[in-house]
């Protein structure tokens, strides 16, 4: 497992928080060389947080975490930027990309993804450029493993787009926009598709979309040289309806994809085979203690990087669910639910030495730091919870050595 770390932190910016191989692991894949951190020995990991903007938001903001002691402090004023809510590093490091989760109103107007610089001795961003996302209200994006395409999935359009990526990081136009069909059976959230998160499979031949609107991971073959997404034969896999599929991981073995359910709190399990893209539903198992009976949705799930732990976000229980990943089939099984210390937990990350687990709270402003146990994947909170105005997206980067 420490070589997995190893060969993860060896480049100067590393993103952290999904599975291996379709940014679970890492937000990303990694390249380049870079000194190695291993757990508990020090060192600090930039921490990025995109958040929704108005109030006291101003866009993205830069802490330092301390691997030591697991102390999270400010870096820096943020950068500026409309509601960046989900963020990716690219795989080589030195680029941030952001959505800008606008647009989406009935007249079809569209939201953006911006380009940012990584300064290789602060961390600070430097604006590089904007793009239209092919869609309203853009809430998920991906890079494939080398760094030459961005896959952004758009709720408000119902569509998925691939924006070439530039050798000096900035983005171009859309060279393909899929635009999903459909509905289901909630009347307020499934009236049209939403797709809700975009990532490729292991081999980068693949791309998984979850549509919420739809009950449905569609599956397009995705071309990196032309950048263009073409529907898979199977086409992906249905979810139960009304399940409301959100954000997905798959396991490090490339063997098992763990779809998270946003509007039943579940989870299910398939079995993958890479070769054709199909998908064998397995198991779902519910997010939630027994005998919770109030309001729940849930928002983000990640695979830790051993695959012997998943976790899973619930808002309204406000906790995180942790599960036991049998390594034989996949299957999971609930081993507890620990709060978050605030309010709508939305996306998380595990650092890339896998030491700590950092929430964001949306609702209540903060973010939380919990250590890890490696043997039991259970979290034990680091101090008090850090002040950040309306955090979605927290994303880690090794600074260089």
């Amino acid at each position: 497992m420490r070589a997995v770390i190893q060969e993860r932190l060896r480049c100067p910016l590393v993103p952290a928080g999904l599975a291996l191989a379709v940014a679970v692991l890492l937000a990303g894949s990694t390249g380049g060389p870079g000194r190695v951190l291993a757990a508990g020995e020090g060192g600090k990991l930039r921490v990025y947080v995109g958040t929704y903007t108005g109030g006291e938001s101003r866009g993205i903001y830069r802490f330092d975490l301390d691997l030591a002691s697991g102390a999270l402090t400010t870096a820096g004023e943020p950068t500026e930027s409309s509601n960046p809510s989900f963020l990716a590093f690219h795989p080589r490091g030195g680029f941030l990309y952001a959505v800008n989760e606008d647009g989406g109103s009935p007249s079809g107007d569209q939201g953006a993804v911006s380009a940012f610089a990584v300064d290789a001795a602060t961390g600070r961003l430097t604006f590089l450029n904007r793009q239209p996302s092919g869609g309203g209200s853009p809430c998920h994006l991906s890079l494939d493993k080398d760094g030459r395409n961005l896959l952004v999935a758009n709720y408000g359009g119902g569509t998925v787009a691939v924006l070439p990526v530039q050798p000096d990081g900035r983005l171009a136009a859309p060279s393909a926009v899929v635009k999903h069909q459909g509905s289901s059976v909630n009347p307020e959230r499934q009236k049209g598709p939403h797709a809700h998160s975009v990532n490729l499979d292991p081999a980068n031949r693949l791309a998984f979309v979850a549509d919420l609107g739809l009950d449905k991971l569609l599956a397009y073959r995705f071309d990196p040289a032309r950048g263009t997404l073409t529907p898979n034969d199977p086409p992906g896999a249905s979810l139960a309806p009304g399940a409301g599929p959100r954000h997905f991981a798959f396991h490090p073995s490339g063997r098992q994809v763990y779809v998270l359910n946003e509007l039943f709190s579940t989870v299910t399990v398939f079995s993958y085979r890479p070769e054709s893209g199909s998908l064998a539903e397995l198991q779902t198992v519910t997010t939630l203690p027994a005998g919770f009976g109030g309001r729940n949705s849930t928002a983000e799930v990640v695979v830790s990087a051993d695959g012997k732990f998943l976790y899973a976000s619930n808002r309204g229980h406000d906790s995180i669910a942790v599960f036991a990943i049998d390594p034989a089939h996949g299957k999971l099984t609930a081993t507890g639910h620990h709060p978050t210390l605030g309010r709508k937990p939305r996306n998380f990350a595990l650092d890339p030495t896998g030491a700590y687990l950092l929430a964001a709270n949306q609702d209540s402003d903060s973010i939380a730091v919990f250590r890890v146990d490696r043997n039991t994947g259970a979290l034990v909170p680091v101090g008090a919870p850090v002040a950040t105005p309306r955090p979605v997206c927290v994303r880690m980067a090794t600074p260089p050595r």
